[in-house]
């Protein structure tokens, strides 16, 4: 009997779209929280960041598992962008 396929949630995913994702919901601060990387938290960018991804795989890999947590568990309500005054 032939064993049924392993969905890959991130097949077709890209790093840039993964990080880009993770911004808007957490922000530069609240992905720096989570993930300890300087890229992250000193003058970040979105191009300084895929640099250090693509070259440091336990990096990558804890986007990436952000990545699938945060898609499993969407915001019932959208993010504020403003602060009350």
């Amino acid at each position: 009997m032939t064993e049924p396929r392993r969905v890959d949630l991130l097949h077709g995913v890209t790093l840039k779209a993964m990080l880009e994702h993770l911004v808007e919901r957490y922000g530069w601060v609240g992905l720096g929280e989570r993930i300890a990387i300087r890229s992250f938290t000193h003058d970040p960018s979105v191009t300084s960041s895929l640099t250090f991804l693509r070259k440091t795989p336990w990096a990558r890999d804890k986007v990436e598992s952000l990545y699938l947590h945060s898609a499993a568990h969407p915001r019932k309500t959208p993010r504020e962008s403003s602060t009350a005054d």
